[in-house]
């Protein structure tokens, strides 16, 4: 799919979900949390800044399904990321998922946790996009600012949640498999979660969220593996 069209269809849902939306309040970016290092190397990004459209902007809003405070749940088709909180109400991003083929669904924990993580692309990526084995962390990198590692039966998914030097596809089903927020996403979520949080990602056309999070110290999820 060209670039001009993921855009266009990005722009096209934001334009649906705005008309249908719930009450939100969104949030700024409060760079004053940032810590020096974010500061410089976000300074030095090259990548198109592109503003989110407002429906994917972070919002905190109403959340009515059955993961408890602290969970993280993952809605692939409305491109929406949630960080649950108490009364009913919940942190919403704006996310990139990945392509039919290769999204993963299930119950996970959050492994590890690396702050401007360096980027190991698995075998099928380096053989499908021509991408070099290893990528230095930095403002460049495909894996962003953070990255929260998932891991199910105490073993690495090669599924991750970080950031992106391609904001401008937040809303869009382009990734290998990975879950992508802006930078200045990935940086706040990353600072709310804790190692051992438990991460929901819906099956997709599935709806609300059947699963309990204790459910999550014995299931798996399903998907083809990717790490970008």
């Amino acid at each position: 799919m060209s670039s001009l069209k993921v855009k266009l269809g990005i722009l096209a849902a934001g334009l649906m979900l705005s008309g249908c939306m719930q009450a939100t309040h969104f949030e700024a970016t409060d760079t004053k949390a940032f810590k020096p290092k974010d500061k410089e190397l976000l300074a030095k990004v090259r990548y198109e800044n592109t503003p989110v459209a407002e429906p994917f902007r972070r919002a905190i809003v109403e959340y009515h399904r059955k993961e408890s405070p602290g969970s993280i749940v993952v809605d692939s088709d409305n491109h929406y990321l949630y960080y649950v909180q108490d009364g009913g109400k919940a942190i919403r991003y704006g996310i990139t998922v990945g392509e039919e083929a290769m999204a993963w669904s299930g119950i996970a924990k959050v492994g590890s946790k690396t702050e401007w993580p360096a980027w190991h692309p698995t075998p099928g990526e380096i053989s499908r996009l021509g991408v070099p084995t290893y990528v230095a962390p930095g403002p460049d990198n495909p894996m962003g600012s953070r990255a929260i590692y998932l891991y199910s039966g105490g073993k690495d998914t090669l599924f991750r949640i970080h950031g992106t030097n391609q904001p401008e596809y937040i809303g869009a089903s382009i990734s290998s498999g990975c879950i992508r927020l802006t930078n200045e996403d990935a940086i706040d979520l990353y600072d709310r979660v804790k190692v051992g949080t438990i991460v929901v990602v819906l099956e997709p056309k599935h709806g609300d969220s059947p699963y309990n999070s204790r459910l999550a110290l014995g299931a798996g999820g399903t998907g083809q593996a990717g790490s970008y």
